[in-house]
């Protein structure tokens, strides 16, 4: 059974870089041919796909998130990192990591239970 866990710091500032972790357990992040996928879901709205990386360490950005986000990956303690930089207020969502095959936005068999971020001053 795989097992995600997204962990942070707290509350971040505005214009700050967010930081936050998954990790794995139950399977390794380099297995062929899963993706780890972070997805954020703001307040009152829908979710959005915000990146992916893949088994060999490739990444894959969110168009309208690419100049800000940056995903990678430590091999040897199985997480995966999702760095956002220059927060706002319509950056507050919880936020889930999860696998699919694809490195798209559909077909998850795994997320995490999410962590709240919040931006304040």
């Amino acid at each position: 059974q795989v097992q995600l866990q997204e962990s942070g710091p707290g509350p971040v500032k505005p214009s700050q870089t967010l930081s936050l972790t998954c990790a794995v357990s139950g399977g390794s992040i380099t297995t062929s041919y899963y993706y780890w996928t972070w997805i954020r879901q703001p307040p009152g709205k829908g979710l959005e796909w915000m990146g992916a990386i893949g088994y060999s360490g490739n990444t894959f950005y969110s168009p309208s998130l690419t100049s800000r986000t940056s995903i990678s990956r430590d091999t040897f303690k199985n997480q995966i990192t999702l760095q956002l930089s220059s927060v706002t207020p319509e950056d507050i969502a919880v936020y889930y990591c999860a696998r699919n095959q694809n490195g798209l936005a559909e077909g998850f068999d795994y997320w995490g239970q999410g962590t709240q971020v919040t931006v304040s001053s």
